[in-house]
């Protein structure tokens, strides 16, 4: 167990969607399923739950950065409001669906970091 006790960030484990303990093996087993353990070390992800905790993270972020484009763009160009709901609509849709799979596995990675004692019971 101490061979992959390595110093795996949980950034870096998230944007990579890795095991966080070992940082090689694959978190997920689809889009946002997480694997029942880690195919490399055999970290038991049952315990680990990221609940509505990456959304609602995403939620915040992309407003406090789509919103501010998007009234720009309302002043400087002159589209019609339909146009305005479509792009803007895809814009999020597009960025919320690309950022959601690494902000979860972000979420599992930190639970893994601050509370590992109760993720590897069991490992």
């Amino acid at each position: 167990m101490s061979d992959y006790h390595t110093n795996v960030s949980p950034i870096t484990a998230g944007l990579r969607c890795a095991c966080p303990r070992c940082g090689r093996g694959a978190l997920f087993t689809g889009y946002l399923t997480v694997a029942e353990r880690c195919p490399v070390c055999g970290l038991d992800f049952s315990k680990v739950d990221s609940g509505d905790g990456p959304a609602v993270f995403l939620i915040f972020i992309l407003g406090f950065l789509v919103v501010p484009v998007a009234l720009w763009v309302s002043m400087t160009v002159d589209w019609p409001l339909w146009l305005h709901a479509i792009v803007w609509s895809i814009v999020v849709l597009g960025l919320t669906l690309g950022m959601l799979r690494p902000a979860k596995a972000c979420v599992v990675a930190l639970q893994y970091r601050y509370r590992r004692s109760e993720v590897e019971k069991g490992s």
